[in-house]
């Protein structure tokens, strides 16, 4: 059960109604922006992920960015967005616990396992091997949407936002990171 009260339509007013409003009309209300919905301007900060989300997407492509955004939520132990990345992973025709990575798939996954393990101590090994793909402005988008969703990862995590219905029957495939546990 989550710690905030998800909030329906009904229990809305002003700006929060408006935003909950346009959600339905596109159907794209979740358990999280329920959360979020609170609150308007913090749901309207949480929603510059969308924007980086595409900005990513530019700049390597749905793939990657998936499997990037996968590696950073389940690093992070987020089972929410563990399971929204596990349900875009299979539609892309990728099975979540057994598939290959390119080579640039593999610098996006220890990127992201980096900067969520401890964000002081990115390689500069790793950010040369980067270099061999991505440019200073590209390496600024991806960089900064791993800080979108390491932030969507906490909202989540602290305000234990109840799994979405549709990924109710995968939750089972959300494997925690241990990698916490064994560091104390």
């Amino acid at each position: 059960m989550a710690r905030i009260k998800l909030l329906e339509l009904e229990e809305t007013t002003g700006a929060e109604r408006e935003r909950y409003e346009e959600l339905a009309g596109r159907n794209a209300v979740t358990n999280m922006k329920r959360g979020l919905l609170q609150d308007a301007a913090t749901y309207d900060a949480f929603m510059g992920w969308y924007t980086s989300w595409n900005r990513l997407v530019q700049v390597i492509s749905e793939r990657e960015a998936t499997i990037y955004a996968h590696a950073i939520s389940t690093t992070n132990s987020c089972m929410l967005c563990s399971l929204f990345f596990i349900s875009d992973l299979k539609a892309l025709g990728i099975d979540p616990q057994n598939f290959e990575t390119t080579e640039r798939e593999q610098l996006l996954v220890e990127l992201g396992q980096q900067i969520v393990k401890d964000p002081t101590a990115v390689s500069d090994e790793l950010f040369d091997r980067l270099r061999k793909y991505w440019k200073d402005n590209e390496l600024v988008v991806i960089v900064g949407f791993a800080s979108q969703m390491i932030a969507t990862n906490n909202f989540n995590s602290v305000f234990q936002i109840d799994i979405d219905k549709r990924l109710l029957p995968i939750k089972g495939e959300f494997k925690p990171a241990t990698w916490r546990a064994a560091n104390n």
